[in-house]
């Protein structure tokens, strides 16, 4: 079998359990077709860089999938037709990722100390010492 990474944006105004339950189907549909859904990932509510159907924003969700080429296929007929899906992008993949990706690294690296407890040291900002 394939490997695939697959990205997909839902619609800004659906809660996070809906999207949530739009990944359900969609890791079903892998299955039902002789695929698994290796890893998933959901990435939260972000913007999207231009908008897309009226949305400036958009819940991003990552599968990492080993299946055949139909059910990928299917997979994205089903998503193509979902109205809550606004874009998505599979590509193909020699391996597949190990851990966490680069996007959720990111969130977790956000969520570190600001200001004085990143190592007691604070700015000054009126140009004097």
């Amino acid at each position: 079998m394939a490997l695939y990474e697959c990205v997909f944006i839902a619609r800004q105004d659906i809660a996070a359990t809906q999207v949530e339950t739009l990944a359900d189907t969609m890791a079903q549909i892998i299955a039902d077709n002789g695929g698994n859904v290796a890893k998933r990932e959901f990435w939260g509510l972000r913007n999207i860089a231009y908008r897309v159907k009226k949305n400036r924003k958009g819940h991003y969700v990552l599968f990492n999938i080993d299946a055949p080429s139909p059910a990928v296929k299917e997979m994205e007929r089903q998503m193509s037709i979902s109205e809550d899906v606004l874009r998505y992008l599979t590509v193909r993949v020699e391996a597949l990722e190990e851990g966490p990706s680069v996007m959720a690294q990111g969130r977790q690296r956000d969520e570190r100390p600001r200001g004085e407890d990143r190592g007691g040291r604070r700015r000054s900002f009126d140009g004097g010492e």
